[in-house]
């Protein structure tokens, strides 16, 4: 099992953690996390561009002067698409662009990319991540101290105050995940992601996030 170093807020190193190679010490596989990132980008886009095709567009239907004796190259419509005000050629219709992965294929992606971060030395624990107000600039000084500047910072359950604390700073991106019991029933809230942990250099996770991801994922 990889050991990595818990932190408190101020960088300091207050214990060592076993992850558990299940989830942050698995095989890469480079082909499933290329996967799951288009298939985020590809289901966050809205698909509601249009534009109007030259049968869609108003007016054009006289023929602008007779086929031959002008000077000027033939016409049929003022509305073909080399005209000003003319439709578009091939023009973009609302279509869905969203695509599908299995269950097992984005568990996969995920602890490939978990694991990254682990070999890469990315990954930073911190003990916990409490702040009493909301202010950007303690946010900002944790992750200095964790030297963490572009970060992916996911809790154990929604943190308000970091969340909107970390909302000015854009190399920072807050996440969650959080384990729900109730009876035999057991419900997953989670906005981790393959994109975000990615799309920055640094993933900051608590150690109470840690124990949750194993628990779901492991």
């Amino acid at each position: 099992m990889a050991t990595v170093a818990v932190y408190n807020t101020d960088g300091k190193e207050v214990e060592k953690l076993e992850l558990n190679d299940e989830v942050f010490g698995v095989e890469i596989n480079e082909h499933l996390v290329h996967q799951a990132v288009v298939t985020q980008l590809a289901n966050s886009r809205q698909g509601t561009q249009s534009a109007k095709t030259r049968s869609e567009v108003s007016g054009g239907g006289r023929k602008p002067w007779r086929q031959k004796g002008t000077g000027h190259a033939r016409q049929g419509s003022t509305r073909s698409p080399q005209w000003t005000g003319g439709g578009v050629v091939f023009a973009p219709k609302p279509r869905d662009y969203s695509k599908k992965m299995n269950k097992q294929e984005k568990q996969l992606a995920l602890k490939s990319a978990l694991t990254a971060k682990v070999q890469d030395e990315k990954l930073v624990v911190v003990d916990k991540f409490d702040l009493d107000e909301i202010k950007t600039k303690n946010v900002v000084a944790i992750l200095k101290n964790l030297k963490a500047d572009d970060a992916f910072v996911v809790t154990n359950g929604k943190n308000d105050n970091l969340v909107i604390s970390a909302n000015n700073i854009p190399s920072v991106e807050t996440g969650m995940i959080e384990v729900v019991k109730s009876g035999d029933a057991t419900q997953v809230n989670s906005t981790l992601n393959v994109y975000d942990i990615l799309n920055h250099d640094t993933l900051v996770l608590t150690k109470d996030a840690v124990a949750a991801i194993e628990e779901v994922y492991a």
